[in-house]
């Protein structure tokens, strides 16, 4: 069995083979904004559904940025984030003309 040994200075925020991935927070706290959106946006609170799709896609577009680092993982969430946050806006649009 072979040891790979080799020099880790965290001191860099290097990245060392093995470690895990974190999740984004930025990436959760945009899925949540979405879906609390649609939550806001039918129960007669349009104005804070269509704010919080505005956060959904600004956290979102952040997420994605930050995923693009190997050692945060939340990609897919955050464009998922965006995309909910787009059909939010027009929800929250519809339910506030109606």
């Amino acid at each position: 069995m072979a040891l790979l040994n080799f020099p880790v200075r965290r001191d860099r925020g290097d990245y060392v083979p093995g470690s895990p991935q974190v999740r984004s927070t930025v990436s959760v706290v945009a899925i949540c904004c979405a879906i609390g959106s649609f939550v806001m946006s039918s129960r007669g609170r349009e104005f804070v559904g269509f704010i919080l799709a505005l956060v959904a896609i600004a956290a979102g577009m952040m997420g994605g940025l930050r995923a693009l680092s190997p050692r945060v993982s939340g990609g897919i969430i955050s464009l998922i984030a965006v995309g909910l946050g787009l059909i939010a806006i027009v929800f929250a649009l519809i339910a506030l003309v109606v």
